[in-house]
Parts: structure tokens; C-alpha cells; sequence
């Protein structure tokens, strides 16, 4: 029989490492889910009938309100309103790691921002200089951003034998690179400045501030008032999925009920003698009340909108996104062979160089700490991985390049987080695997 003594007795460090692993085994299987959308939108794009998949992104849908007019593409409303919600789960786990997680560390913070910076600026600097001055060189930001859920799916493959060191540098490096990647595409591709949507977008983040120092603890309001934030900024002219970084950075991260008083609410209730109390006994009714709100407000409410949004945005929001903008049709594609090798050499070289080089940098100049289980060996093996670039480079390549190249830019990105997974897979394996040996 198991009773409240049964299992092992609860670390403080439970808190910190359960939210982490739960992040890791959805970000694992979205991996694979995500693979298959992206293969399943290659076949239907290439494919007898394509033309009818394709155009079903293009189709306008909108909404019309008092003669205001909201109306854009399916894909546009996957890639500028979905799209949202993943920048906010990304957002909402980059607060949690450097509030509650390993990351409140300014040391141990300090070789994955560095790596994150390394793994933006040397992949641009390979990109730029093999393309030079020429038509594609303004969607160098392409080539900047690690995909989450690919790494993750690619560690997840290798099991146990990749320490968790490693899986907290990588997921931290994808989640810095990602928040600089999309403040990149609020910056450099946004369109002109309009003072009165700024404006409101402004308020709007007041307000949302406001009423949580106010207490007010419904999600729903602030998920209203997100939504007008969204349009402000949209019509600002800084892409509108800044607002979920934004939003998911101004998160409270802790609880507004402790544990202890969480305890003392539910002892209170479980004192009452089996019977019906609930229905007539006004302070009884009470007590129970209080006790719904305290389990619901023990958790914290980054925690309560990770764990409900995180499925939604792994096996729903990016699958969506993989049909919507991987369709690359491979008989009409204009290739460019010099955009082509920029673009594979960026990620496939430039990117696993600079991961390394800056980590090396904040190391040796006593910025950060490297963890011990983390050895170089190991960590030059897991930068390979952070080559594989799919869901934010498909993202910025569709902002950033004419629509006649397009199909030739995301080959590249394919073919270039296809040759980073098998490299860092192999590489990863063989390290791993000699080490068991020993």
C-alpha cells in the first residue's frame, strides 16, 4: 500500500529539475513530429496536385470590425499570429531558466550567452562573405538561429549516453539565439514606424504590469489584453511576434502561494469530519474555496502557461508551420549555387565554430564556468548540432528573400540542418560510445 511515506523524500531541487526534464521529453517528441510535417509538406509540394497545397496557404482569411479590417494569408496568420505563441513558450523558459534554473547563475549563464552570441555573429560573418554584396545579402539574418526542437530530438535519440549538462547548454544556447533572432526580425525587417500603434503597444504593457501588481491573477484578461498588444504592434510596423517575447519576459515567475501556507489551507480542509459540509456550511464552503485557489496558485503562473501552452506549440503551432512554409518544389526551384553554399557553409561550419570559440573565450576570461560533466570534446560535438537552423531560418528566409529564390534558400536550410544532425549524431555517438569503453 502506498502511503504519504512510501516514495523518496522531495529535494528543493525537484522544483527546478522536473519543468526542465518535462520541457525536454516534449521538445523531443516534437522533434519527431516536426520531421514528419516537414517530409509530409515536401511530398505534397512535389507531388501531382501540388498547386491546390500550395495555394491553400495563400488563401485570405480575416476579420472585420466596425469597418476595421484584419486580413492576411493562412500562412501569414501561422508565421505572424501562431508563430506568437512559440516565441512566448521560448520567452517563458528563458525566464524560468535564469530565474529558477541553473541559468540564475551569472557564470553558468555566461557560456551559453556567449555561445549564443558566437553561434549569431561567426555563421553571419561566413555568410556575408562568401555572398558579398549581391541580392541575397540582406537575409544574413537567416543563418543566426538554432532549432529547439530538432536538437533536442536529435539528443533524445542518443538516450541517456548525452549528459544532462550538455542538453541544458544546448537548450539554453537555442533559446538565446531564438530571442535574438526574433529581435532581429522586429528591428531590421519591420517596416517604417507608426507613432500611435507604438503608442498603444506601450500602454498595453503598462496596463498588463499594472494590474499584476495589482493582483489581478486571471489569465484570461491577460491573454485580452496580449491580443490588443499583438495588433498595436503589428500595426506599429515591429513584426507583432515581439510581443510574445515581450509578454512571456514580463511573467511572474514566482507563486503567489507558498508551500507551507499551501499546507496549512489543506489541513484546515481535510480536519472536517467525513460529511456533507460543502453544501450548507458558509465557512466550510470556504475553506474549500481557498483550497482550490491555493493548488491552483501554488505553481507559478510562468509554470501554469508553460505546461498548458507548451503541447499546443510543440505538436500543434510548429507542425502547422513545418506544411505551411517547408514546401519546397524541387522542378521549379531557381538555384543559386552561390546563395546555396553561403547559406550551408553559415550553418554547417560557421555555426558550430562560433559555439565553440566563445564558449572557449568566456571560459578562459573567467566569465563563465564550464560544467565538469561538459567536456570540450563533448561540447565541439553538441555545436555541430547547432547547425540544424530549420523553424526560425524558414521563418526569417520567407521575411527576408524575393519569392522567386525562396525555394533555393529553404533547400539550403534543409540540406544544411540535414548534414549538422548526421554530423553531430555521429559525432556525438562516437564520443559518447569510447567513453563507455573506458
Amino acid at each position: 500500500m502506498n502511503g504519504p511515506q512510501s516514495g523518496l523524500p522531495r529535494e528543493p531541487v525537484n522544483w527546478l529539475t522536473r519543468p526542465f526534464l518535462r520541457f525536454l521529453r516534449i521538445e523531443a517528441t516534437a522533434g519527431i513530429i516536426l520531421l514528419g510535417s516537414t517530409l509530409l509538406a515536401l511530398v505534397l509540394a512535389n507531388a501531382p496536385g501540388s498547386a491546390s497545397f500550395l495555394a491553400f496557404w495563400d488563401l485570405q482569411a480575416g476579420i472585420n470590425v466596425g469597418g476595421v479590417e484584419v486580413s492576411r494569408s493562412i500562412k501569414h496568420w501561422i508565421n505572424d499570429g501562431l508563430m506568437t505563441f512559440f516565441f512566448f513558450v521560448i520567452s517563458l523558459e528563458l525566464k524560468r531558466e535564469v530565474v529558477l534554473g541553473e541559468l540564475r547563475h551569472p557564470r553558468m549563464a555566461a557560456v551559453p550567452i556567449a555561445a549564443a552570441v558566437g553561434g549569431m555573429i561567426v555563421p553571419v560573418a561566413v555568410f556575408l562573405l562568401i555572398v558579398g554584396t549581391g541580392s541575397g545579402a540582406s537575409g544574413w539574418g537567416t543563418v543566426m538561429s538554432t532549432d529547439t526542437a530538432f536538437v533536442i530530438g536529435c539528443l533524445a535519440a542518443l538516450g541517456s549516453r548525452v549528459p544532462i549538462s550538455l542538453r541544458l547548454f544546448l537548450l539554453s544556447l537555442a533559446i538565446f539565439d531564438d530571442v535574438g533572432a526574433i529581435l532581429v526580425v522586429a528591428i531590421v525587417f519591420g517596416e517604417s514606424l507608426n507613432v500611435m500603434p507604438l503608442g498603444a503597444t506601450a500602454l498595453g504593457l503598462v496596463l498588463v504590469a499594472a494590474i499584476a501588481r495589482a493582483g489581478v491573477r486571471v489569465i484570461p484578461v491577460y491573454f485580452a489584453l496580449g491580443g490588443g498588444i499583438w495588433l498595436a504592434l503589428d500595426a506599429s510596423g515591429i513584426h507583432a511576434t515581439l510581443a510574445g517575447v515581450i509578454l512571456g519576459l514580463m511573467t511572474p515567475a514566482r507563486s503567489w502561494v507558498s508551500d507551507s501556507r499551501l499546507h496549512a489551507i489543506l489541513d484546515r480542509v481535510t480536519a472536517y469530519p467525513p460529511g456533507d459540509h460543502w453544501t450548507g456550511d458558509m465557512a466550510a464552503r470556504g475553506d474549500l474555496y481557498q483550497a482550490g485557489v491555493a493548488t491552483r496558485e501554488v505553481l507559478s503562473p510562468l509554470e501554469r502557461l508553460e505546461m498548458a501552452l507548451h503541447p499546443w506549440v510543440a505538436f500543434v503551432i510548429l507542425p502547422l508551420f513545418a506544411l505551411a512554409n517547408a514546401g519546397v518544389t524541387f522542378a521549379r526551384a531557381d538555384f543559386d549555387p552561390v546563395l546555396t553554399t553561403a547559406i550551408i557553409a553559415a550553418f554547417v561550419i560557421g555555426k558550430p565554430c562560433g559555439v565553440f570559440l566563445f564558449s572557449l573565450l568566456a571560459v578562459k576570461s573567467g566569465w563563465g564556468i564550464r560544467p565538469p560533466s561538459l567536456s570540450w570534446s563533448l561540447l565541439a560535438a553538441g555545436g555541430l548540432l547547432t547547425g540544424v537552423g530549420f523553424t526560425i531560418a524558414l521563418f526569417m528566409a520567407d521575411l527576408a528573400f524575393d519569392a522567386h529564390i525562396l525555394d533555393s534558400v529553404k533547400f539550403s536550410i534543409l540540406s544544411a540542418s540535414v548534414i549538422s544532425a548526421l554530423l553531430g549524431l555521429i559525432t556525438l555517438a562516437w564520443i559518447t560510445s569510447s567513453r563507455s569503453r573506458r
